[in-house]
């Protein structure tokens, strides 16, 4: 990582963190990574970070309402349109490109599978099988899949700063169970459980997500005396669960015991649901929490993590289009 560019010297961890982040998605979906100086990188990323603040804004509620309307005047939607047909035009490049050298036989990235499953789907009128849905998904993905995992990451190292006596345990406990040399996978989450429950607790602390996504009542039901009817639209409140004093011993604050039971063993409750809950539960849920896993304590098990000299925290979030961001901040990886 971009990190060790800087090993013992102030800075700040956003870009290498999302820089990684959008490379486990582009390996997966376009079957290649990104240069830490590959311009398309930068403005993906530019885009992507654009089109995450502006998802909220009036701008973007105005421009649904009244798309005809918003069409002649100015303002930042503007800009977003720029910037999503910026990712539209790379992507149509991308599957061009697959479609040019792939091997049906081999299919290596998400774009040959979905390629694939065009051509079986070519004699159904009503497939949703098509090159610009594919676009669209794609998009999804680098949008959804890279900000909240790397702005989680970002949290992750800024509370260890904060805290550095949960710091020290983590490291701790990593440097008992792996050898120096030994290759972290996801499994070792089970002999790991204060690092895995520390993990889990920055998901419920910082909830990230300032909404869960809009869901539609399909039929009428009556919920705690509630009446919704059909067509309702809902907007959970994630947040309310992940800081609801019945559910956590000290609901606002930073407390990785909330994951473990009296005999330091980890376990999760029901209430935890970052990635929502029920059959429309995040689909890259897996594939988040193995990114947090192994970049954390990678990154734990390799660098001393200190607050520059004079430096001061600021633990409080900021507002920052659909993700709970961190303030700015430097810190100093010291290896080991």
């Amino acid at each position: 990582m971009l990190l060790l560019l800087f090993s013992g010297k102030p800075t700040n961890p956003s870009f290498a963190i999302s820089h990684s982040s959008v490379n486990v998605i582009s390996s997966v979906v376009l079957g290649h990574r990104f240069c830490y100086d590959d311009e398309n990188f930068h403005k993906i990323q530019y885009a992507i970070q654009f089109l995450n603040s502006f998802l909220p804004s009036p701008f973007r509620i105005a421009y649904d309402i009244f798309p005809g309307l918003m069409h002649y005047l100015p303002g930042p939607h503007k800009k977003a349109l720029t910037c999503l047909n910026l990712l539209h035009t790379y992507i149509t490049e991308e599957i061009k490109d697959h479609k040019m050298i792939r091997d049906p036989a081999d299919p290596q990235d998400f774009i040959d599978y979905y390629l694939e499953q065009i051509e079986k789907s070519n004699d159904d009128i009503n497939s949703t099988f098509d090159e610009d849905n594919l676009n669209h998904i794609i998009t999804d993905f680098l949008g959804a899949g890279s900000e909240t995992t790397s702005k989680t990451l970002v949290w992750a190292l800024l509370y260890m700063v904060a805290y550095p006596d949960i710091h020290e345990k983590v490291q701790k406990e990593l440097q008992d169970v792996l050898m120096p040399s030994h290759k972290i996978c996801y499994e070792d989450r089970k002999r790991l459980p204060y690092t895995n429950a520390v993990i889990h607790e920055v998901q419920r602390f910082c909830s990230i997500i300032l909404i869960g996504s809009f869901r539609k009542c399909i039929n009428d039901i009556t919920l705690q005396g509630f009446h919704i009817k059909k067509g309702t639209i809902i907007i959970p409140d994630v947040s309310s669960v992940l800081y609801d004093p019945e559910q956590w011993e000290t609901p606002h604050q930073f407390n990785p015991n909330h994951f473990l039971d009296k005999d330091g063993n980890f376990f999760c409750k029901e209430a935890f649901m970052p990635f929502a809950a029920g059959p429309r539960i995040c689909l890259g849920e897996r594939l988040a929490k193995t990114e947090l896993f192994i970049f954390f304590t990678n990154l734990l098990q390799s660098f001393k993590l200190q607050l520059p000299e004079g430096k001061k925290l600021n633990t409080e979030p900021v507002t920052g289009g659909t993700t709970m961001n961190p303030h700015p901040y430097e810190i100093c990886f010291i290896p080991y």
